[in-house]
């Protein structure tokens, strides 16, 4: 491959990367949603741990959760009566850890 198609590969490779980033920082723009990732970057929770740690409705939260699940920010998993939720790419899940560390000292 030529220095030219490398380029050409790395600006694609880019371009992409920043149209996924972007996806990530809309899906962070919600101030709820922000707080559902930071208490799910903590560990997998329930709605209803949810519910109780963001003081938001069982409803709200579900929606929340089923957006960002489309967004392939985060995954469940059924166990029992409860379904547990966590954050599937840990890029997001560094991300969220770095947000906390900067702003909620």
């Amino acid at each position: 491959m030529n220095m030219k198609n490398a380029n050409a590969a790395s600006i694609r490779d880019m371009k992409k990367n920043c149209e996924h980033v972007s996806g990530v920082l809309k899906a962070l723009a919600h101030p709820q949603r922000l707080m559902i990732l930071c208490h799910l970057a903590e560990g997998e929770k329930t709605v209803g741990e949810l519910q109780e740690l963001c003081t938001l409705s069982q409803s709200a939260v579900s929606q929340f959760l089923k957006r960002m699940k489309l967004e392939n920010l985060i995954d469940s998993e059924k166990r029992g009566l409860f379904v547990h939720y966590r954050i599937v790419d840990p890029d997001v899940k560094k991300l969220m850890n770095s947000l906390y560390g900067i702003f909620c000292r």
